[in-house]
C-alpha cells in the first residue's frame, strides 16, 4: 500500500484537493482511503464520505497533534491495509507551521495557500522545507505574477522539492498530484521507521496540565526571550 503525508495550514484546501485527486486515483482502478488528523473537531469526514471516499478520524485533543500523529500512524497504516485499501492519504493541518509529519520514504507533501502572502514560505518549518511535493492552492484568485513570485519564495523554502498549482474546485492540477501517487513506493510497517525532523518538545509544565502563570511554575524544558534595550528615537 501506498501512504502519503499530506500537511498544511488550515483552510488552505487539503480537503478540497485530497478529494479530487483520489477521484483520479479510483477512475484509474486503484482503492484509496484517508486518515484525517486534527485537533478539536473536523467536519471534513463528512466531506469524504458525500464523496464516496473511506475515511477514519483521529481527534487529538489535549495532546500535541504532532505527537498523536505519530503515536498512530502505523496504526493507521494497518487499518488502510485491513481495508485492502492500495493508497491511504494522510491529511493533517500544521496548526503552528511548526508540525513535521513526513516520514522518511514515504510521500511527503504540503499543501500552501497562494493568498497566504509571498513571505509565508519561509514562516513554515519541516512540514514544507522537508515535502517532496508543495501543491500551491487558490493560484486563481491571484495573478500571473503573483502566483511566479510566490512560488520562487517555495523554491527558496524548499530547493528539492517539485511545485503544483492544484485548484480544489475545479480539480485542475490534481491529475499531475494523482500520477506523483501512482509513482510513490509501497511501504510496510512503519516499525523502525523515522520522522524526517524532530517533532516540537513537548516537556514544559504547561504539557502536562499547568495552568498558572509565573516563573515558579515553569520547570523543565523553557524557552524565554532576551529582550534587547528599546531603541531611543533620535
Amino acid at each position: 500500500m501506498r501512504l502519503i503525508t499530506v500537511a498544511g495550514s488550515p483552510s488552505v484546501g487539503k480537503t478540497s484537493v485530497i478529494v479530487r485527486t483520489v477521484r483520479q486515483l479510483t477512475a484509474g482502478g486503484l482503492r484509496a482511503g484517508v486518515i484525517k488528523f486534527d485537533a478539536l473537531d473536523t467536519a471534513d469526514h463528512a466531506l469524504y464520505r458525500r464523496a464516496g471516499i473511506p475515511v477514519s478520524v483521529g481527534l487529538s485533543h489535549g495532546v500535541c497533534p504532532d505527537h498523536f500523529f505519530v503515536s498512530n500512524i502505523d496504526d493507521a497504516r494497518a487499518w488502510g491495509e485491513a481495508q485492502g485499501f492500495d493508497v491511504l492519504v494522510s491529511e493533517s493541518a500544521g496548526l503552528c507551521n511548526r508540525c513535521s509529519p513526513h516520514i522518511r520514504g514515504v510521500l511527503a507533501v504540503c499543501v500552501v495557500d497562494a493568498l497566504s502572502g509571498v513571505h509565508t514560505p519561509r514562516k513554515i518549518g519541516p512540514m514544507l522545507r522537508l515535502a517532496d511535493l508543495v501543491l500551491i492552492t487558490k493560484g486563481d484568485i491571484v495573478s500571473q505574477a503573483e502566483r511566479e513570485v510566490f512560488a520562487h519564495h517555495v523554491a527558496l523554502a524548499n530547493p528539492r522539492a517539485s511545485v503544483l498549482f492544484v485548484n480544489g474546485i475545479t480539480g485542475q492540477g490534481s491529475a499531475a498530484f494523482a500520477d506523483r501517487i501512482r509513482c510513490a513506493e509501497a511501504v510496510g510497517t512503519l516499525e523502525g521507521a523515522r520522522l524526517r525532523f524532530p517533532m516540537p518538545s513537548a516537556v514544559c509544565p504547561y504539557c502536562v496540565g499547568e495552568t498558572c502563570i509565573g516563573v515558579d511554575h515553569q520547570r523543565g524544558h523553557v524557552r524565554k526571550i532576551a529582550f534587547d534595550a528599546p531603541e531611543v528615537p533620535p
